[in-house]
């Protein structure tokens, strides 16, 4: 099978990358989408003492989702996590399927950065999905931009929501917004 994998701090996990992996999950680009939920991203800060939290959810979240899944082996690998080191290691223990990266346009301007960039793209391959203010990649092999919907919900936004007291109900699934009412998270 061909597997999107669609990494993230997902801290909260909101509606957008909802349907963003579901859209991708339908979209004949890949059978089926992973959210692969970050340790430690080494490009931001993390609250090590959320792992739990945000791998539940994400979980929730896709209860429903019937091409989607939940992928948690970042959190026994070494901190922080380098994409180049998941992916290889999802591709030892699953060698019967063939892995993509999922990305946003943000990251794919400065993907140059990251660890062994070139070779995510020609190993695994990237799929670039839009942002708002940030160019699609054109003719670049090994890369396909996908024209997903745009959605306007940030993670950051949602968390300084909850922090000032405001309803963020309809950002969030259901199981999702009553984890974080049950668990007092991010108040």
């Amino acid at each position: 099978m061909n597997i999107g994998i669609f990494g993230g701090s997902f801290n909260p996990i909101h509606v957008g990358h909802c349907i963003l992996a579901n859209v991708l999950s339908q979209s004949g680009l890949v059978d089926e989408v992973w959210l692969t939920v970050s340790a430690q991203n080494p490009l931001k800060s993390a609250d090590a003492s959320l792992e739990r939290h945000r791998l539940e959810m994400a979980r929730r979240a896709v209860e429903q989702c019937e091409r989607v899944n939940v992928c948690d082996v970042e959190m026994s690998m070494p901190k922080p996590s380098y994409t180049i080191d998941t992916l290889n290691r999802l591709s030892q223990m699953y060698p019967e399927h063939r892995f993509r990266l999922i990305i946003g346009a943000d990251n794919w301007q400065i993907f140059d950065r990251w660890r062994e960039s070139r070779r995510i793209v020609e190993h695994y391959g990237v799929i670039v999905y839009p942002r708002r203010g940030y160019e699609m990649p054109c003719g670049v092999e090994g890369v396909t931009a996908f024209e997903a919907p745009l959605i306007e919900i940030s993670s950051t936004q949602i968390r300084e929501s909850i922090s000032r007291g405001e309803d963020v109900r309809f950002m969030v699934p259901d199981s999702v917004y009553d984890y974080i009412k049950k668990n007092k998270l991010y108040g």
